[in-house]
C-alpha cells in the first residue's frame, strides 16, 4: 500500500477530484466539511476543559490534504503515514504540522501521547483483518478521557460507491458501515461511542448543515464519523 501512494504524492488531489467530477463539487468542498466536524467533535467531546490545549494525531494522514483546514484548532497536530513519500510532500506543504513515516504494524508514538487520534478515509485501505489492530493502536496512543474518531465512505450511499469505483487508489478498498465502526470501538475498549452521517447536500451553508444534523442518525450521507472515549 506505501508504493501506491508513493506513486500518487504529486497528484493525490487530482486523483480524487477526478473521481468526484460526476458531483460538481470541489474537493475542498469535502476537506472542510471533515474539519468542521473534528472542530466541533473538539467542543462536544468536552476536550478543551480547563482551557488546556489539544493535541490531535491524523493517522494515515497522506499528502495533509486536510491539514490547512485544521489549522488552529488544535495546539498541536501530529501526521503520520505508510507513504513515505506522501509525509516528504506534507512537510513541504504544512510546516506547522510534525510528521512521522510509519513503517510497522505499531503507530511511532508513545502510549497516551494524544488527546484525540482521527482517521479519515483510511480503514477502508486496512485489510479488514487488520481492522482491530488498528483501532488497537489508535487507542493506545490517545490518553485516557481522550477520544478516536474515524471519518469513513457510507457504502450505503451510491454516489460514494461511484466516486470510490473512479477513485485510482481505492480498487483495494473494502467500505465497512457505520455499525461495523461501532462495533470495533466496542471490540477494542472505547466507551460512548456515537456516530453520524453527513455530506448529504451540495452545500455548506448553515441552513443545509443544520438539516444535515437532523438527518444525521440515517445512513444517507456521503460519510460518516464514529468516535469514542478512550
Amino acid at each position: 500500500m506505501a508504493e501506491l501512494f508513493d506513486s500518487y504524492k504529486s497528484n493525490y488531489g487530482e486523483a480524487v477530484a477526478g473521481s468526484i467530477r460526476f458531483s460538481g463539487l470541489k474537493h475542498d468542498f469535502f476537506l472542510i466539511a471533515k474539519a468542521d466536524l473534528l472542530r466541533r467533535l473538539v467542543v462536544e467531546r468536552r476536550l478543551r476543559q480547563g482551557g488546556a490545549g489539544v493535541r490531535a494525531l491524523d493517522v494515515g494522514c497522506g499528502v495533509g490534504s486536510l491539514h490547512p483546514y485544521l489549522e488552529g484548532a488544535f495546539e498541536r497536530l501530529d501526521g503520520c503515514d505508510v507513504s513515505e513519500e506522501s509525509i516528504l510532500r506534507a512537510g513541504q506543504v504544512n510546516p506547522g504540522v510534525t510528521y512521522r513515516a510509519c513503517t510497522t504494524p505499531s503507530l511511532p508514538y508513545e502510549d497516551g501521547a494524544f488527546d484525540l487520534a482521527f482517521a479519515s478515509c483510511v480503514v477502508h485501505h486496512v485489510p479488514p483483518v487488520s481492522w482491530l489492530d488498528f483501532f488497537r493502536e489508535m487507542r493506545r496512543v490517545v490518553r485516557p478521557g481522550g477520544v478516536a474518531c474515524i471519518i469513513e465512505h457510507n457504502p450505503y450511499n451510491l454516489l460514494t460507491r461511484l466516486a470510490v469505483s473512479r477513485c485510482p487508489f481505492d480498487q483495494d478498498a473494502v467500505l465497512l458501515n457505520a455499525a461495523k465502526a461501532r462495533s470495533l470501538f466496542q471490540e477494542t475498549g472505547f466507551s460512548d461511542i456515537r456516530s453520524e452521517h453527513f455530506l448529504l447536500l451540495p452545500s455548506a451553508r448553515p441552513f443545509a448543515r443544520r438539516l444535515e444534523r437532523v438527518l444525521a442518525p440515517m445512513p444517507l450521507g456521503a460519510q460518516y464519523a464514529c468516535s469514542a472515549y478512550v
